[in-house]
């Protein structure tokens, strides 16, 4: 069976830190792409990071350059999102999902995107 499962969120004060976790079973990571999207309540999910399969080349929205960090271990079927410097408006509900080799070119729709994780809130609130 085929499954994502984010860990790694919660709750944490604006200017802290937290790392979500995606971990793949019932398939091999390696041959994908693995991209980050979040949906905060009232709005449209929207793309956060990528990161190809092969040559880990990475991909992020402009509202998260510089604060968040995409990452992956092939060996362990896993891809990770380090997130800095965090800000109420940072506070969303968190996917992972999965995409064909490489990340979609200066965009990262959710249409892109294939094998999906259940998601993991994150909220920002002193």
């Amino acid at each position: 069976q085929v499954q994502l499962v984010e860990s790694g969120g919660g709750l944490v004060q604006p200017g802290g830190s937290l790392r979500l976790s995606c971990a793949a079973s019932g398939f091999t990571l390696q041959n994908h792409a693995i991209a980050w999207f979040r949906q905060a309540p009232g709005k449209k999910r929207e793309g956060v990071s990528c990161i190809d399969s092969r040559d880990e080349s990475t991909y992020y929205t402009d509202f998260v350059k510089g604060r968040f960090t995409i990452s992956r271990d092939n060996a362990k079927n896993s891809g990770y999102l380090q997130m800095n410097s965090l800000t109420r408006e940072d506070t969303a509900v968190y996917y992972c999902a999965t995409m064909g080799p490489f990340c979609p070119i200066g965009t990262l729709p959710s249409q892109a995107a294939d094998y999906w994780g259940q998601g993991t809130q994150v909220t920002v609130s002193s």
